[in-house]
């Protein structure tokens, strides 16, 4: 195993926020609510939507596929406990608003609290699983990508002879502030967060491994490097120590800190010859293929000065943010707002009935001196061309440029200005002095031009 943990790498632009991340950082992984329901979209992946399969009144057990798709860039969505499906109906979802869902109610007489598998106490032999063993067990499995952008993991890691891949790279980052999870994965998972790395590599044919973790983690960066060292097979993997920067964890950033390569507007990583795997995805990659068990609980850090008991907490998929939020002793009365996520890239609850899906990753609590705190609240003033939309960006983009844009509705401008390459992030609004919401008005103006593109005529 190679250590690069001297070295600091990183990519242009970007800014370093608070971290806030002392709140649960030393929180271990603990069990999380048992619901009376269970709301589960069938919607929480990229690629085509699932279908439910089943029907009002049925009963399902833990494990059980209850929605699932023919089509090739999906991810199949089952039961994470047993219950009897009440309905299937439009339903609450953090990132999409409403989209069909399945409510199930729960038998809390007969259902266990799922607990982590205990098989990676030691090594696992990956020698045993060929790739195709590997890519039907992360298919039906429902693996995506947990990181946030939900991408079906199996069409990730499949091996395709046009677009051969040389590089993987685990997304250790977690450059999000507030959120812990994943730091807590690597902690505490590290064997099982090992044996997917191995799985995934395998299966995808990298002749490389990266593991990139921000630098201000120096025990996960630790725990990694002496499991690695007691791991066969592993002797060529390097842990990356990464610049503590926002957002290095985004998935063209980190290509481009690691490896040096660019990942051109409208392309994909494997069109370079690169894999990244969250290392959420990476310890759910090993417990599908080892274990043989779905993607139907994942770790959730709830956070936040106005949270009661904060901490990092492995929760059914379909489990209400407002069940987690009373789990965890309810919100102070400081509380003023709720976000599926970090305060960057988050978005607002409106319904706490909204559930937890594979990619919510947090659920965080702001404070009014938060909120009193962030630029949108501050009176705007005209932009004073200093510039530092143009310094922060990390895709080079010019987000003045595409708001202003927008905010007239010269949406052809904004398209000439590369709207679609902006990944909202969120560091515009965070440097702008004049307190512009810059990422607000270029995700407007995305929404208006995919409007606009389903209206035309084919």
């Amino acid at each position: 195993m190679s250590d690069l943990s001297e070295y600091k790498f990183t990519f242009a632009g970007g800014v370093h926020p608070p971290e806030n991340k002392a709140i649960t950082e030393d929180c271990a992984i603990c069990q999380g609510p048992v619901s009376k329901q269970l709301l589960i979209p069938l919607s929480q992946h990229i690629g085509a939507i699932c279908e439910p399969k089943v029907k009002k009144g049925d009963i399902v057990k833990a494990g059980d596929v209850i929605g699932d798709c023919e089509a090739f860039v999906t991810a199949a969505i089952h039961s994470p406990i047993n219950g009897v499906v009440k309905d299937i109906s439009l339903g609450s979802h953090p990132v999409l608003g409403r989209v069909k869902s399945i409510r199930i109610e729960v038998d809390q007489e007969n259902n266990q609290p799922r607990q982590p598998s205990v098989e990676f106490e030691r090594a696992v032999d990956v020698s045993r699983y060929t790739p195709e063993q590997i890519c039907e067990a992360v298919k039906k499995a429902g693996i995506v990508g947990m990181g946030g952008a939900g991408f079906p993991t199996r069409v990730k890691i499949e091996p395709n002879p046009r677009l051969p891949k040389k590089t993987l790279i685990i997304n250790a980052c977690e450059c999000e502030p507030y959120i812990t999870c994943d730091y807590r994965i690597m902690l505490e998972w590290t064997n099982q967060v090992i044996a997917g790395i191995q799985l995934a590599q395998k299966s995808s044919g990298c002749g490389e491994v990266f593991i990139g973790v921000e630098d201000n983690k120096p025990e996960a960066i630790r725990a990694l490097r002496e499991a690695l060292e007691e791991t066969e097979g592993a002797d060529d993997y390097k842990v990356v120590a990464l610049k503590t920067k926002y957002p290095q964890g985004g998935e063209r950033q980190l290509i481009k800190a690691v490896t040096g390569k660019y990942v051109p507007t409208g392309s994909i990583p494997p069109m370079v010859g690169v894999v990244v795997l969250n290392v959420a995805t990476a310890a759910a990659i090993a417990e599908a293929v080892v274990c043989g068990r779905p993607l139907t609980h994942r770790v959730v850090t709830v956070t936040g000065e106005a949270i009661a008991k904060p901490g990092n907490y492995y929760v059914p998929i379909g489990t209400s943010i407002n069940d987690l939020i009373e789990f965890c002793g309810g919100v102070t009365e400081k509380s003023a707002k709720v976000l599926s996520g970090g305060p960057m890239m988050g978005i607002a609850i409106a319904d706490l009935d909204t559930p937890i899906t594979k990619t919510s990753g947090a659920v965080t609590i702001l404070t009014k001196e938060d909120i009193g705190k962030a630029k949108y609240k501050k009176r705007q003033t005209p932009c004073i061309r200093c510039g530092r939309c143009l310094e922060a960006c990390p895709e080079n983009l010019n987000p003045t440029k595409i708001a202003h844009a927008v905010k007239y509705n010269r949406f052809d401008i904004s398209e000439s200005y590369y709207i679609s390459a902006c990944v909202e992030c969120g560091c515009c609004s965070y440097v702008c002095p004049a307190n512009i919401e810059i990422t607000g008005h270029i995700k407007t103006g995305k929404i208006h031009l995919a409007r606009q593109k389903k209206q035309m005529p084919q």
